[in-house]
């Protein structure tokens, strides 16, 4: 017995030491180099849209907006829906051109489209959702009443300045909404502006051919005069400092005015031609004055 205890004990001897031996012996291997892959900050490419609103029927009011600057202007279609269907198409081809062409934009702007303010008119006249074509749009009949939205509210009535429950369209009244910003059309304009703190916002209408100023009471803004200016020579559309063919009260261009934002009121010449040519040389002549 006592022979195996000693054999025993040998051999645990023997291979600690041959274990000690090879464990000093080894040769540790090379780390494998460390690569470290540099963070690539990547640039979001394209325009930005989002829903800001819905129309009393729940139709989406969108804004799609281009170019990374501090500096915000907005350019807002068809407040007057399908009697002004015209203005819809034109921002629309406005948004696409300014996806084609990015570099049109000065590095410290960007620029908000919103293009179908009513899309509630729109629809009593086009009979669609969404984005349309010249095709679409009915040739014949009365499209006077795709100018209000589903409430029969004017929206271009239903903003705080000088608000009044019955408005004036040419030579008939129309109703303005319960209160300013009753309708949630205007809200969404509204809210929009005032949480991005627009720089300046124009409006296309039709058809009187020529580019208006806005106040509420007061003066007229001196930044809401350059732009009239800038954007009337370039276009060839008449400036025109005040609107008085009839009283207008609770207008948005009015409302933003008395908040201190300049605001336009470009209106095509007819109910049926965007007039892209003369409208693109205006949004241009913007484009520089507001441009570093």
């Amino acid at each position: 017995m006592r022979f195996f205890v000693v054999v025993l004990i040998i051999v645990l001897l023997v291979s600690g030491l041959y274990l000690f031996i090879n464990w000093q012996n080894k040769v540790e291997p090379e780390p494998l180099p460390v690569v470290i892959t540099p963070v690539v900050k990547v640039k979001k490419l394209g325009p930005e849209t989002s829903v800001i609103g819905q129309s009393v029927e729940g139709r989406a009011i969108s804004a799609t907006t281009y170019g990374k600057g501090k500096t915000q202007l907005v350019f807002i279609g068809g407040i007057h829906g399908g009697y002004e269907w015209n203005s819809v198409l034109l921002a629309y081809k406005f948004m696409d051109y300014l996806r084609d062409n990015p570099a049109v934009i000065p590095d410290n702007l960007k620029v908000t489209v919103i293009p179908s303010a009513n899309p509630d008119g729109v629809y009593k006249v086009i009979g669609k959702e969404g984005r349309f074509v010249l095709a679409d749009v009915p040739t014949t009949g009365d499209q006077s009443p795709g100018r209000f939205n589903a409430h029969t509210v004017d929206l271009n009535r239903n903003f705080d300045c000088q608000w009044q429950p019955q408005s004036m369209w040419r030579g008939q009244s129309v109703k303005a909404g319960s209160a300013p910003f009753s309708e949630p059309e205007a809200v969404a304009i509204r809210d929009f502006v005032l949480t991005n703190k627009s720089s300046a916002v124009i409006f296309w209408h039709s058809q009187a051919g020529a580019v208006y100023a806005s106040k509420c009471e007061g003066d007229i803004l001196p930044g809401t005069l350059a732009i009239m200016t800038a954007y009337a020579q370039a276009s060839g559309y008449p400036a025109v400092k005040s609107f008085d063919a009839y009283d207008v009260t609770g207008d948005a261009e009015g409302w933003l005015a008395s908040i201190g934002i300049p605001a336009l009121t470009v209106e095509l010449k007819t109910h049926q031609a965007i007039e892209w040519a003369e409208n693109l040389a205006g949004v241009k002549a913007l484009f520089k004055y507001y441009g570093l």
